[in-house]
């Protein structure tokens, strides 16, 4: 069983900053891409950042410049640093790992509970 757990979600105005943690923790042999993604009320989830194990990233349009994901690699943690927050970032923010759990299997897919983020006008 694996387990994502995400902390840092919370209220902020429009120009500040939160950062956003997630942990896997379980049976892991390996975890392949990582990634947060966000869903807004009456929205469908959309990707915010992703990083792979190699480090590479990428970010939708709407985040490039205000939001950076990171990840431990050892830890199996992934963060994401959010600056200049507008309204419109406002969603609930979920976790996303590929993880492996046995060697020579393939990658699951599994999700944090997700995360409140409010940014006030």
């Amino acid at each position: 069983q694996v387990q994502l757990v995400e902390s840092g979600g919370g209220l902020v105005q429009a120009g500040g900053s939160l950062r956003l943690s997630c942990a896997a923790s379980g049976s892991i042999f390996s975890v392949g891409d990582m990634a947060w993604y966000r869903q807004a009320p009456g929205k469908k989830r959309e990707l915010v950042a992703t990083t792979t194990s190699g480090g590479r990233s990428n970010y939708a349009d709407s985040v490039k410049g205000r939001f950076t994901i990171s990840r431990n690699i050892t830890k199996n943690t992934v963060s994401l640093q959010m600056n200049s927050l507008k309204p419109e970032d406002t969603a609930v923010y979920y976790c996303y790992a590929a993880v492996r759990i046995r060697w020579g299997e393939t990658f699951y897919e599994y999700w944090g509970q997700g995360t409140q983020v409010t940014v006030s006008s």
